[in-house]
């Protein structure tokens, strides 16, 4: 009897109380709570570093491509629109630098579809594809993985396919949207003699067959950066060293929801090119967001980095004018075509990766240095005056740029 009694006391005493097992749950609970953080915070590292690999890689294929063609890939490249009224008989030279990368960065069959203008469907078109909004050419519409930061969640309808990474055309934006060229190829646009641009009274758009006087002149001084839409540049024009200049830039996509940096505002022609007019569209009470009464682009993939093919400023183009994750603006109405600042941008926290002319990829932080945020951009021959944000953006300006990136 004894016995039983000890026996029986000794498997009690093995066994936990339930005041034991909730303290246990307590402490384990806790120590989630402590570690999941980190565990976010090693994805996110790991997502960061996984972009920075793809732009590398994207990197890559751009100094390939020079050394095979002896020159960048053209950003708003392709055939023009002389007596062509159907976006889908020529792709008006709105083609993104990034069609020209895609057989250097491992995307050949998607390349040959491209080239032939046959997609995967049977469908025919003009060699080079059709205009880059064209969703039914099957090309225009693959998400390709390399031109993809996996820290941006956007995937899939309403766009066609995305891209995080984007041409930088300078650090000035009066005429950097089409680089001066109309769709015909045509240096045509009305303007000032000091600035000529967009038609201030008619905002008139047309497609003449001559070049007008002087226009070729006025655009040279104010496309400033390693690339120059419409126009070929070699890596030879990069007088500041390409080390010393952003090739390209991230962006984030558009998730619908007016983010300052994911969203472009439509803003009337007149705040257009004083950047601080742009940053102070944004929300006061939520100043990552524009507000609700704030208009976007929108609608037919119209929306940030929702065209991967086409080379405007929404879709492949970026300036070094505001900081990264500031705003981006384009001239009021649901126009993808009109002038405005594009600014890079990601899903990183405090900054944005760039790519070096030399190849090299950066983070530049929101904090970098922008100089006079409320001045106009440059004309021939001037130093930025948008501080060493606007420095890093230009190949030929000759500026001294002494801090550490």
């Amino acid at each position: 009897m004894k016995m039983k009694t000890e026996k029986r006391a000794a498997l009690k005493s093995s066994g936990f109380t339930l005041v034991e097992l909730l303290v246990v749950i307590a402490i384990i609970g806790v120590l989630v709570g402590l570690l999941l953080p980190a565990v976010q915070a090693a994805r996110e590292a790991a997502r960061r570093m996984s972009c920075s690999n793809n732009f590398k890689q994207i990197g890559l294929g751009m100094h390939n491509y020079h050394s095979a063609y002896n020159q960048l890939p053209m950003n708003m490249g392709g055939t023009d629109a002389r007596g062509v009224s159907d976006g889908a008989k020529s792709n008006n030279l709105c083609l993104s630098w990034l069609v020209g990368l895609a057989p250097f960065v491992e995307q050949q069959a998607l390349w040959e579809q491209i080239s032939n203008g046959v997609d995967a469907n049977g469908n025919v078109y003009v060699p080079m594809g059709p205009s880059p909004w064209f969703g039914g050419f099957g090309p225009w519409a693959s998400d390709i993985p390399s031109f993809r930061c996996p820290s941006d969640p956007g995937r899939g309808l309403p766009a066609l396919g995305r891209t995080n990474y984007a041409t930088c055309v300078g650090d000035s934006p009066r005429m950097a949207h089409s680089g001066g060229r109309n769709r015909s190829g045509f240096y045509n646009w009305q303007g000032t003699a000091a600035w000529p641009g967009w038609d201030g009274q008619n905002h008139a758009w047309t497609r003449t067959t001559s070049d007008k006087d002087k226009v070729a002149e006025w655009v040279r001084g104010s496309n400033r950066g390693m690339f120059w839409n419409r126009h070929k540049t070699k890596f030879r024009d990069v007088l500041d060293g390409l080390s010393n200049t952003i090739a390209a830039g991230e962006i984030a996509t558009s998730l619908g929801q007016k983010e300052l940096n994911a969203d472009v505002a439509q803003a009337p022609y007149n705040i257009l090119f004083k950047p601080n007019r742009c940053t102070d569209l944004a929300d006061p009470t939520r100043p990552q967001f524009y507000p609700g009464t704030q208009a976007v682009l929108n609608g037919s993939y119209r929306e940030r980095g929702y065209r991967w093919a086409d080379g405007r400023l929404p879709f492949a183009s970026v300036h070094t004018v505001i900081p990264p994750n500031g705003a981006s603006c384009i001239t009021s109405g649901n126009n993808d075509n009109g002038q405005g600042i594009s600014t890079v941008g990601s899903r990183h926290q405090g900054g944005a990766h760039v790519l070096m002319g030399d190849g090299a990829v950066k983070f530049i932080t929101d904090s970098i240095e922008a100089g006079n945020q409320a001045a106009e951009g440059m004309r021939k021959g001037e130093a930025s005056i948008y501080g060493l944000w606007g420095s890093l953006g230009s190949r030929a300006s000759r500026e001294v740029i002494e801090a550490e990136l």
